[in-house]
């Protein structure tokens, strides 16, 4: 990291950072810090937590594994090991994160919570502001993700629950639910397999469908449905694509309707690139469904003191609320200054386009299209400031602050 700082006393008040400010030590922090290092260019991450990738570490179940093949899930200038399995544990996930941070040197800054971030036009600089320091460079990239917080709803006559209510990003296994009855709110990928985890530690979940939900195979005769359908779209419209996936979704697993799980009318993969909404991979939740020992719902009425009235009229007891309703990014609560970012947290210019703003700003991680996203972002941007940096290495810098080009 190239750095200079003021100090007063004892106490740092501020620091330089000659390479871009890096908000974020998830995935998308890494692979980007590790193509700017491949470029010959320094830079400086800043983690809320202490530890890399702390959404794996710190907020994900014991039995997460990658949902797509390892090869759709490297960061860049890095593979996976050969011995890990096609679909990695999150143990070996995390593990190939520490080893990718090591192989490159990466030393992020801990227990950096950023408060707030804002470009000085009079300096031409970015200032970012944590609980310790004042921070100031050329570039900002933000890569605090889509995931950086728990979506907690508000559900009517929550507060009068008796009984335990979590996030799934404090759930870690369904051990302790033994002979529990668990309402689990939300359908999507987590909410499918924290309910098959409760159900194989002998739990009785009730999964809460209030939405419709895309549900495939997460392999058809042992090949990933996520690879057959990007080996189509090299040479299929992404309508007929979606339209084959159906398809296939209705031979392997069947009509999900009669379930209680209602498909929406967009397509899968034209569904997650327009909202970010993943289609659910199946690992063994749909069978459970089945057999009746994970019971689908209807949306939630209201919460009583002892469970849940439901919209169909049903009313249940439960002893635990499990909510299974996602994350969002927190962008909006602290950059501030730009337009760059929806009030969602989100780059207002979709993918493949929506990686550069303004006066030095940069996103990584914001695709909707996971690793593969990441990854592609990460190298754009690399190459983007590598020319910036090139360009300004020679240059003198005046008083003010700002950069003096040589004649």
């Amino acid at each position: 990291m190239g750095s200079c700082k003021k100090e007063y006393g004892s106490q740092v008040k501020w620091l330089w950072v000659h390479g871009p400010i890096i908000v974020g030590a998830g995935p998308s922090g890494l692979a980007v810090a590790a193509c700017l290092k491949e470029n010959g260019v320094p830079s400086l991450i800043l983690e809320r937590t202490d530890c890399i990738a702390s959404l794996w570490q710190q907020k994900s179940y014991n039995r997460l594994k990658l949902h797509l093949p390892k090869q759709f899930c490297e960061l860049p200038l890095l593979k996976f090991p050969e011995n890990f399995p096609k679909y990695p544990t999150k143990h070996q996930f995390i593990s190939y994160m520490e080893s990718y941070a090591k192989h490159f040197s990466i030393q992020p800054k801990f227990n950096q919570v950023v408060q707030t971030a804002e470009f000085d036009r009079v300096s031409g600089f970015w200032r970012v502001q944590t609980q310790d320091f004042q921070y100031f460079s050329r570039w900002l990239i933000v890569a605090s993700g889509e995931n950086a917080e728990p979506v907690i709803p508000e559900i009517q006559g929550i507060e009068r629950f008796q009984g335990p209510v979590m996030h799934t990003s404090v759930y870690k296994s369904g051990s302790g639910f033994k002979n529990q009855r668990v309402l689990v709110v939300g359908c999507g990928n987590s909410g499918m397999e924290v309910s098959l985890d409760l159900c194989r530690h002998k739990a009785i979940p009730h999964m809460v469908a209030r939405n419709s939900v895309h549900i495939l195979p997460r392999e058809t005769f042992g090949i990933s449905t996520f690879a057959i359908a990007m080996a189509l779209l090299k040479w299929l419209p992404l309508r007929l694509v979606d339209k084959f996936l159906l398809l296939l979704a209705n031979f392997t697993l069947g009509n999900t309707d009669k379930l209680g799980l209602r498909r929406p009318k967009t397509g899968p993969i034209e569904l997650k690139n327009a909202t970010g909404k993943t289609p659910v991979l199946d690992v063994g939740a749909l069978s459970q469904i089945k057999f009746g020992k994970i019971k689908v719902m209807e949306g939630v009425k209201e919460i009583t003191k002892n469970g849940a009235k439901f919209i169909d009229g049903q009313e249940k007891e439960f002893d635990s609320i499990i909510l299974a309703t996602g994350y969002k990014s927190n962008v909006p609560r602290w950059l501030k200054g730009t337009d760059f970012f929806t009030k969602d947290g989100m780059p207002k210019t979709s993918f493949p386009n929506g990686w550069k703003g303004e006066t030095g700003l940069y996103a990584v991680g914001f695709t909707r299209r996971g690793l593969l996203g990441t990854s592609s972002d990460a190298v754009n941007i690399a190459g983007d400031i590598s020319d910036q940096w090139r360009k300004i290495k020679g240059c003198k810098i005046s008083s003010s602050g700002s950069y003096i080009l040589p004649r």
